[in-house]
């Protein structure tokens, strides 16, 4: 049996170095709600959506304006069962100039269509991939999961 992971991609009219430089600017295009570094090889950020999304990522191969790799070394997603599904996957960026373009292809090698959160990970990834970092490269604005404002009692 061939497993298939999520995979998208995107054509935008920029230079291999602006898709790489805008992909590295997580909180521009995916969340806001971020700790730590998310530039070179060995940096390593964590993202969170609410209670129902958190995620540690490693950046464990960055090749400036050809490709960027996420390692996630911890993650819990609350809406299911195996909380854990994401540790361990890699989330790739590979870019590529293509006929005066630059075409960002993106997998997240272990989110298959085998597992629990496969449809709504693959939609949500759509909407950042395709849109918001879409936006980020062409337009300079993306449209990332703005910061929660926690309020304690």
């Amino acid at each position: 049996m061939t497993t298939s992971n999520y995979r998208t991609s995107i054509t935008v009219d920029a230079t291999p170095h602006e898709a790489f430089e805008c992909i590295n600017n997580v909180t521009g295009w995916w969340t806001e709600n971020l700790e730590g570094e998310s530039q070179k090889q060995g940096d390593e950020f964590s993202v969170r959506f609410g209670d129902v999304h958190y995620s540690n990522q490693r950046l464990t191969e960055v090749i400036p304006d050809k490709k960027v790799v996420w390692l996630v070394t911890d993650s819990r997603l609350n809406f299911i069962k195996d909380k854990e599904e994401w540790t361990n996957n890699r989330i790739e960026f590979v870019i590529t100039a293509e006929n005066n373009k630059t075409r960002v292809n993106f997998t997240q090698i272990g989110l298959v269509p085998e597992g629990e959160c496969y449809d709504a990970c693959s939609n949500a990834w759509s909407q950042y991939i395709q849109q918001s970092l879409y936006s980020l490269i062409t337009k300079g604005k993306g449209m990332p999961e703005k910061k929660e404002v926690r309020v304690y009692p």
